[in-house]
């Protein structure tokens, strides 16, 4: 695989109703969207999740874009030749953190290799189900009736499994209800590390609930807290943040700190490594899930195509693709069917093609990379 021509676009992306951070309310995504293009046209996608501000990680929209064009996209465009994306990937090891940078490059460099193959990414991965399930994440609302109405609408459709934002004086009351009311539904809570192991006692509590799992209960950067906290509950704790690389789930596992791990493929630097930490949990008999990063359509695909591998064993973060965007940046767009399952896309690539017309609405700045600019 040669590449000829690499495109960043600076994206900005409506939401369909307010987005809440720790900044507040924001009504636009901004992300970056890379293109590579082999010498004969044909063209990979990738999106690069950071955001504006630092406030998820270290990472902003202005310094992935900067180590995009200065690091990967200039190496890149100096090799003559790269053998796969995992070897593109353990090229540019020497980078340092910079995930969602990466991630970017190593998802399009996927897309296109994989339409050089003429097979779709998810088998060039190495999935093994062309069918997905994925489940509803709720954010925290005013009263736990108003939890319940949600989760009525949201079963409805089709999910079985329920995720609900907790915090200190929204969880024990919300969840018991959401229990009592629902029965024996797949529910979950994600803490957001808002806790500390001083709320040992609400997470035993919790043990009554029979939860799926507890996600990134403690700080985003531990381990060893969710160690004393996982020996101390039943229910399996789930780590989100914790774990942004396959050393960080060998830490994790060989600790205790956790049974389950969701795998963000823009927080680990790709799918490559996405890959490699459900296979490194597998080996160790701790399952894996797909969360989301309010992905616009290119990522949504792959995501879609690393949750078909083995051990992403329970339901993802996969919306469809209303769910956050009026606007679709590629076609076909993707529903959820009355179970709440995706079928993979037999296409070559992620199986999506881009809508140009979206993307050059949506876009605020181009750059255009080739051979010659170096």
């Amino acid at each position: 695989m040669r590449i000829e021509k690499a495109v960043i676009r600076q994206m900005k992306l409506p939401f369909k109703t307010g987005f809440r951070t720790s900044f507040g309310t924001t009504v636009v995504k901004d992300f970056l969207l890379v293109e590579l293009y082999d010498a004969k046209r044909r063209l990979g996608l990738g999106e690069c999740s950071a955001f504006m501000r630092p406030w998820y990680n270290e990472e902003t929209t202005v310094g992935a874009r900067y180590v995009i064009r200065e690091f990967l996209l200039s190496e890149l465009l100096r090799s003559e030749e790269i053998a796969s994306p995992e070897a593109f990937f353990d090229q540019t090891a020497w980078i340092r953190r910079n995930r969602m940078a990466r991630s970017a490059v190593d998802c399009a460099l996927w897309d296109l290799w994989s339409r050089e193959k003429g097979i779709p990414e998810w088998r060039a991965l190495g999935g093994t189900k062309n069918v997905i399930e994925s489940g509803v994440s709720l954010g925290i609302e005013k009263s736990p009736a108003e939890l319940l109405k949600t989760i009525e609408k949201y079963l409805g459709q089709g999910y079985r499994r329920v995720k609900c934002k907790i915090a200190p004086g929204f969880d024990l009351e919300y969840l018991r209800a959401a229990r009592r009311e629902f029965g024996d539904i797949m529910l979950m809570a994600d803490a957001n590390s808002a806790y500390t192991l001083d709320d040992i006692d609400t997470f035993r509590a919790m043990d009554e609930l029979d939860l799926l799992m507890i996600e990134q209960p403690l700080a985003s950067d531990d381990i060893v807290d969710h160690r004393h906290l996982q020996a101390a509950i039943r229910t399996p704790v789930c780590l989100d943040e914790s774990v942004d690389s396959v050393d960080d789930a060998r830490r994790a596992i060989e600790l205790g700190s956790c049974k389950v791990i969701n795998i963000k493929v823009a927080r680990v630097g790709g799918l490559t490594e996405a890959r490699r930490i459900q296979e490194f949990a597998a080996r160790h008999n701790v399952g894996c899930w797909c969360g989301g990063m309010v992905d616009a359509g290119v990522a949504r695909g792959h995501n879609i195509a690393v949750a078909t591998l083995p051990n992403y064993v329970y339901p993802n973060d996969i919306p469809s693709s209303d769910r956050y965007y009026a606007d679709d940046l590629v076609t076909p767009s993707t529903f959820i069917d009355r179970e709440a399952h995706i079928t993979a896309s037999e296409r070559p690539g992620t199986g999506f093609e881009p809508d140009w017309a979206v993307i050059e609405k949506h876009t605020v700045e181009k750059e255009v990379l080739t051979r010659a600019d170096l």
